[in-house]
């Protein structure tokens, strides 16, 4: 089997990662910040390690206003949903993921208003028409890092510049980018930063986190117990708390530690650069086939680790269920939750085959999926 579906999660995850969730659950079990006996304080010391070590993978000086949450799609709308007011424009890109648009697109009912800025066939952004999007009432920039469906990679240097510039705060989905590309949230003027735990950061399924800066203020939505100011009933303010109600999924989390652990172990340069040759190398061998039309960036730098493509007007779901029949090739197919994305691209018919990479996949694997895809065009 080969496994080329990582922009959807991560496969395989380190033996570190599986074995410490073992160990967790074994040993560490109990419900941190409840209880004050050995089991609870050590499960509560694994999770403020996990705030410690995503803190300084992303210059976040404080590990405090780091929130837990299930996935990136729940992060983003704790941050878009928190933040939004009546009257706000909010400005996002016509590559975003259904986690990114719906959500604001939700919001009209509350009269907060939004524009989709185009970007272009490669996917990228036009900053000059991005920073025509603002006026007097945008209050949010709500942005992907890096599109799931063409891989292409934004400037979040010079988008938190322009959002500096007019004084708005600036949300970021990294769920293709976090533990693969450098991330300095001070640096790159970030005010909400939304990553999965399960992707590039090698963590399991059911984890993810929000990073809240300290002069944004946002609305839970929900509340309930926290371990802390039980004797009200207020919900408390002080963060994590303020957004993190209920039992954490500390054993999650636990599996996260040692992924972001594996990531600094191996160095997040060697990853990226692993992931570009494998990238560069799909690029380069699939436009040899006159038949295959491949999306996104050509610079295999300028883009994640994802190469989506069709063949002639064949159907990306019929390839897909060839390549995983007849190949036991595993790759994801249709519209990858970015409708907007796929409009942009003109395929929302027809939809695109999606290869996505991981630091464990290999040159080899690029060359039997290459050979692949010349049979499967042979065949049609």
């Amino acid at each position: 089997m080969i496994y080329f579906d990582n922009g959807a999660t991560t496969f395989p995850k380190p033996d570190s990662v599986i074995n410490k969730m073992v160990e967790f659950m074994k040993t560490k079990a109990a419900n941190p910040g409840r209880s004050g006996h050995k089991m609870a304080l050590d499960a509560g010391r694994t999770i403020f390690e996990a705030r410690h070590e995503i803190a300084q993978l992303m210059n976040i000086d404080n590990p405090m206003n780091i929130v837990f949450t299930k996935n990136a799609t729940e992060s983003i709308n704790i941050g878009i949903k928190g933040y939004a007011k009546k009257g706000m424009h909010i400005i996002s890109t016509a590559m975003e993921h259904n986690s990114v648009s719906r959500p604001i697109v939700a919001l009209e009912a509350k009269g907060v208003t939004h524009t989709f800025v185009k970007c272009d066939e490669n996917g990228f952004l036009d900053l000059d028409e991005f920073e025509k999007a603002f006026n007097e009432k945008t209050g949010l920039v709500a942005i992907t890092h890096a599109s799931n469906v063409t891989g292409t990679v934004n400037d979040l240097k010079r988008i938190g510049d322009i959002c500096r510039a007019h004084k708005v705060p600036l949300l970021v989905d990294c769920a293709q980018s976090a533990g693969v590309f450098d991330i300095d949230v001070q640096q790159m003027n970030i005010a909400m930063l939304c990553a999965p735990g399960h992707k590039g950061l090698y963590g399991p399924m059911g984890t993810g986190f929000i990073y809240v800066r300290e002069d944004i203020s946002l609305t839970p939505l929900m509340e309930g117990g926290t371990g802390s100011n039980s004797e009200s009933l207020i919900h408390p303010n002080l963060m994590p708390d303020h957004l993190e109600s209920g039992t954490a999924n500390a054993v999650g989390i636990a599996g996260l530690l040692e992924g972001v652990r594996f990531i600094q172990e191996v160095g997040m340069e060697k990853i990226r650069k692993h992931e570009q040759e494998l990238t560069g190398h799909l690029i380069q061998g699939l436009k040899q086939y006159k038949n295959v039309k491949i999306y996104g960036p050509e610079d295999p730098t300028k883009r994640c680790a994802v190469v989506s493509f069709n063949i002639d007007d064949t159907q990306s779901t019929d390839i897909s269920y060839i390549l995983d029949s007849e190949f036991d090739i595993e790759v994801r197919s249709g519209l990858h939750c970015a409708a907007l994305a796929h409009e942009t691209l003109g395929t929302t018919a027809q939809g695109v085959v999606r290869v996505s990479f991981s630091y464990f996949n290999t040159i080899s694997e690029v060359d039997e999926f290459i050979k692949i895809i010349g049979q499967i065009i042979n065949i049609l």
